[in-house]
């Protein structure tokens, strides 16, 4: 379920001048003016927060250089999602540039609002959020997967026909009325892997074929109604009724996604960083 902390927000003029550079430097930062994947709330990020996502960032670089992959599933921790049992929060394809910095691609919701768009990004502004938590955690793909994969993320024309900008963050896994942004990260490697995939539903016919399951999220009716009513970028109408009633919501998680990629031995096993806290 991804995480839904997003806004336009950032510290005063004088502290981005100050940090810029040092992203730049590093190659943790994209040089795109970037308008999504801040918290929502009203409380601007800190000097703390923006140090804390950027040893993050740095330390994840090392480690997907020293890797030697090209493409990696990387995820993050934006949003407490225990009470699932839920580890992560959101996740997006992490890819070794031809420039040479890893840039990341991902699919975001637009604060308040009920739609979405793609992102790309430097691992800085990945984890430029105030997380929940300091972690990340990434699936090196197999050598054939990556193959596939990396292509497509630099072409924006094999991108589209797999993106909904209708956005629900507890989207019906087997729906197309919305699409939430690990949603459409399945999905799109789905069309990476089956060339004959040109649409939504044949890529999750092809999940199904290959034995994705999604998180069944226990969602009661006050919860239900009072998400609905409070946020716009929370929808349960596409989900069958026999599963809504019976409050099974059934959704697609980066913890799914992990371990889907074992099951189908499409990737290794996970990796992360923890950051210690009050680092």
């Amino acid at each position: 379920m991804p995480d839904m902390s997003l806004s336009t927000s950032f510290p005063g003029a004088a502290w981005r001048r100050r940090i810029a550079p040092l992203f730049l430097a590093l190659g943790l930062w994209s040089g795109l003016p970037a308008q999504a994947g801040r918290s929502c709330d009203e409380r601007p990020p800190t000097p703390q927060s923006f140090t804390q996502g950027l040893v993050l960032a740095a330390q994840v670089s090392q480690r997907l250089e020293a890797s030697g992959a090209q493409v990696v599933v990387l995820a993050r921790a934006g949003q407490d999602l225990s009470k699932y049992h839920l580890r992560y929060s959101h996740l997006g394809y992490a890819y070794k540039s031809p420039e040479g910095p890893w840039r990341v691609l991902h699919k975001l919701n637009q604060c308040g609002t009920a739609v979405s768009h793609i992102e790309r990004q430097g691992l800085g502004e990945f984890f430029m959020d105030d997380l929940w938590r300091y972690e990340a955690a990434w699936v090196v793909p197999t050598p054939e997967v990556q193959a596939a994969l990396y292509p497509v993320l630099q072409d924006k024309a094999r991108i589209a026909p797999l993106f909904e900008p209708a956005y629900s963050m507890v989207s019906y896994a087997w729906g197309q009325r919305y699409q939430q942004s690990n949603q459409w990260a399945l999905e799109l490697l789905a069309g990476a892997l089956e060339p004959q995939i040109h649409n939504r539903q044949q890529a999750q016919a092809w999940l199904q074929f290959k034995g994705y399951e999604p998180t069944a999220l226990n969602i009661g009716p006050l919860t239900r109604l009072g998400g609905r009513i409070t946020a716009a970028n929370i929808a349960f109408d596409d989900h069958p009724n026999e599963k809504r009633f019976s409050d099974r919501i059934e959704t697609v998680t980066v913890d799914s996604f992990f371990a889907w990629l074992q099951r189908a031995h499409l990737g290794a096993a996970p990796q992360r960083i923890v950051l210690p806290q009050g680092l």
